[in-house]
């Protein structure tokens, strides 16, 4: 068993280390699926087990890449370059109002779609917006990095933003509607606070006053992309793109409480999920007489291969022993009470994720919990301090989150450098005291509310 557990640890960390690495720009699915066949080829998870890994993330990889299908539809529609177009009106030349639209874009997106799909959103609509105002390097750091702490901490309110978070309300038997119930309120109080908190630690980095944008980013691509002839996105008034742009954000936002409803009845919310994306498909095929074929191709299909890769190796590593430490390690510090319990193990998710990732920090987290045998509000409450310190806690280093890997790598292929001492600079400040507010403010909305 000793033997297990080492060689176990061994490969995890192997494979994390090559996901933060990223050789030659390797994808993070190629590790994480070489260290779950060794896990499988040392016999530690059994076909049983893969059976279960299956039933457990099947439903949430399927609602998550629906999701992004969407997201991926949304720019071939030009939402980005329509969305650039509308912050810089919309900021009327104050870099300062600018911030404080951006950081709603952000939460926004995010509740839309989800902190994966936000940041392949948000990320290439900041570029254009920022390349078009001819910010200097030092100025774009700000609005870029806080909109990428936001995109990825908004995923904490409502659990289908994130696959993780997905997962792990499998694992806990809870509800999509009773984790917003009782995370939504803290968790977007905790977000204004961090934005609040940003702005006061990167205002001085803001331009006070925009530079006039060099081009109109939306009447380019519209005019280069678009025939009136061609679909019913016209070209010849931004108002109709507006009112287009507008139907769209309102179905996404429709299917988005379908998923509520469903999950409210005991629907599986992969079914809305699929259906919402091919209802949008159908849509732009209509509108653009696109073969829908460019959009699958598109779609990161890579994600079902790296959850269900590390849910493996999550396994392996339950099985062989490491949850039971776990179990002994917590469980008298979680008995100290409902209080004490939510920050011990927020803060230690947080650590983990920093160190490991949030996607195995908040698995092995959450399994730990379910061997404690804690009473239902008691598992919920610190399973959502868990979700806390995994969505927010984890953003601490920009190697905490899935979504911030992805947000270095399309800095990296449009030749931005956000260096770590940039990240720190912000981060060592606002996510700690986020993390320890949003963790007190849950615990008293629980016991205000469902005690």
């Amino acid at each position: 068993m000793n033997f297990q557990i080492g060689m176990t640890i061994f490969v995890f960390i192997m494979t994390m280390s090559i996901i933060f690495w990223r050789p030659k720009g390797i994808n993070e699915a190629w590790p994480a699926s070489i260290g779950a066949l060794v896990i499988l080829l040392m016999g530690v998870v059994s076909r049983g087990d893969i059976v279960d890994i299956i039933s457990k993330i099947g439903g949430a990889s399927i609602t998550i890449i629906a999701t992004i299908v969407m997201a991926v539809i949304l720019e071939s529609f030009g939402f980005f370059h329509w969305a650039a177009a509308r912050l810089a009106n919309l900021a009327r030349g104050s870099g300062h109002r600018l911030y404080w639209y951006i950081q709603l874009l952000c939460f926004l997106m995010t509740l839309l779609f989800n902190n994966d799909g936000s940041i392949l959103i948000t990320t290439p609509i900041l570029i254009l917006l920022l390349k078009n105002l001819k910010l200097k390097p030092h100025q774009q750091i700000p609005y870029l990095l806080s909109g990428a702490l936001t995109a990825t901490a908004s995923s904490a309110p409502i659990g289908v933003s994130n696959i993780v978070n997905l997962i792990a309300l499998k694992i806990v038997h809870m509800t999509l509607y009773m984790h917003t119930a009782m995370m939504f309120v803290p968790a977007t109080l905790g977000l204004l606070f961090m934005s609040w908190l940003m702005y006061m630690v990167v205002k001085n980095k803001l331009p006070k006053k925009l530079p006039t944008v060099s081009y109109d980013i939306e009447e380019i691509f519209f005019t280069k992309h678009f025939h009136p002839l061609k679909g019913n996105i016209s070209v010849e008034t931004k108002r109709k793109r507006t009112q287009f742009m507008l139907k769209v954000l309102l179905f996404v936002f429709i299917m988005r409480c379908l998923l509520f409803v469903a999950s409210y009845f005991s629907i599986p919310i992969e079914l809305v999920a699929v259906l919402g994306s091919l209802v949008l498909l159908m849509w732009r095929w209509y509108y653009l007489r696109t073969n829908p074929i460019d959009i699958l191709k598109k779609t990161p299909w890579h994600i079902l291969i790296f959850a269900f890769s590390m849910y493996v190796i999550i396994y392996g590593l339950h099985n062989a022993g490491l949850t039971t430490m776990l179990v002994h390690l917590c469980e008298p510090l979680v008995n100290q009470g409902l209080f004490q319990a939510s920050f011990i193990m927020g803060g230690l998710v947080s650590l983990l994720s920093n160190f490991f990732n949030n996607h195995p920090a908040l698995m092995i987290g959450t399994i730990t919990l379910t061997e404690m045998g804690l009473d239902p509000i008691t598992l919920k409450t610190i399973y959502l301090a868990n979700i806390i310190g995994s969505d927010m806690g984890s953003l601490l280093l920009p190697i905490g989150t899935l979504a911030s890997l992805i947000w270095m790598h399309i800095l990296k292929e449009n030749e931005l450098k956000v260096k770590w001492k940039d990240y720190l600079s912000v981060s060592l400040i606002v996510i700690p005291l986020t993390t320890l507010v949003t963790l007190f403010l849950l615990f008293y909305w629980v016991q205000m509310v469902f005690s």
